[in-house]
């Protein structure tokens, strides 16, 4: 298993009901198949998982990366400009 921290921000931060989590994933899960475990085991995340912005270790990520080990993974909320 691979232990990672998640950091929540804004609007997926106030869903969450917290700041931050730790959890166990299998290894070569993917930045996807954790927005779809988010969603299912958090309900009030799942609809945020459909367009929420992601970084693995402060880096910005996409659906097809995998997670590495010990990452840091940070979720934000879509920026509108104006």
């Amino acid at each position: 298993m691979n232990h990672i921290k998640l950091l929540f921000f804004a609007t997926i931060r106030d869903r969450a009901g917290t700041k931050s989590m730790e959890m166990d994933i299998p290894m070569d899960m993917t930045i996807l198949q954790l927005k779809e475990k988010l969603g299912a085991d958090h309900p009030n995340l799942r609809e945020s998982m459909k367009s929420v912005l992601i970084t693995i270790n402060r880096e910005y990520a996409f659906d097809e990366a995998v997670v590495p080990s010990n990452a840091e993974i940070a979720l934000f909320p879509p920026v509108s400009g104006g």
